[in-house]
């Protein structure tokens, strides 16, 4: 299985692409009612979103690795790391499993997410066999206090209180991350809902998507330029 987590660690950046293209599938639904499958899968989207950006804004770490290789610098433990092992994986499974929601996509929820946690879960192993190789001790009295995914809210109130929430890090690493979504989402609902059928609905879909698209370069600007860095 770490094998395995290494090779979609390295080819990752390939596979999820394939997993948000698999939302557009024709599929059966699920909920009979639209608005009921999107409104769940909102609000499952947003619950993992606020997680990934209450775990970037108290202490980041990074998960891109070094050379497409699992690798990390420091044994981060602190913030939402405390309470939970993988909080940003976590996030994404809730924003993955949203997303299926918002598609009404009984293919999509019974294949394509099962499959995409079994590769979140064979990475985990693989970062784990990693972190144990290198920080020893101290990552195994880490893994014993704190669960791999079920996030213990215990202290959790003194977590928030006692660190400085960094909105601009979470800006600059989390706009693309909700661009994505975001847009995803709304290329969904306008598709369920017949919006690409009509101008008078079409016209109002593209003028949203065009104007996240603008906030998305504008960001973008603002982190190549350095006019936004983290504080």
């Amino acid at each position: 299985m770490v094998r395995l987590g290494n090779f979609f660690f390295h080819y990752r950046n390939f596979l999820f692409p394939v997993f948000y293209a698999s939302l557009f599938i024709p599929s059966s639904v699920i909920f009979d009612s639209y608005p009921v499958s999107f409104f769940i899968g909102l609000g499952v989207i947003l619950l993992g979103q606020s997680l990934r950006a209450l775990t970037i804004g108290l202490a980041y770490i990074v998960r891109g690795g070094k050379n497409r290789r699992v690798y990390a610098e420091d044994l981060v433990t602190e913030g939402i790391f405390g309470h939970c092992r993988n909080p940003l994986y976590l996030g994404n499974i809730l924003m993955l499993l949203g997303m299926g929601l918002v598609a009404n996509s009984l293919l999509y929820l019974s294949i394509m997410f099962p499959f995409f946690v079994f590769i979140y879960q064979t990475i985990v192993l693989a970062e784990e066999n990693y972190l144990r190789n290198k920080f020893g001790e101290a990552y195994d009295r880490y893994k014993k206090d704190v669960n791999r995914w079920a996030p213990n809210l215990k202290g959790l109130r003194k977590t928030l209180t006692g660190m400085r929430f960094k909105w601009k890090r979470v800006v600059l690493k989390e706009y693309n991350t909700t661009y994505f979504w975001i847009t995803g989402a709304a290329l969904l609902a306008a598709a369920k809902t017949g919006a690409f059928e009509s101008m008078n609905r079409f016209l109002p879909a593209l003028a949203a998507i065009a104007g996240l698209f603008v906030i998305y370069i504008y960001l973008k600007f603002l982190k190549k330029t350095k006019r936004l860095v983290s504080d």
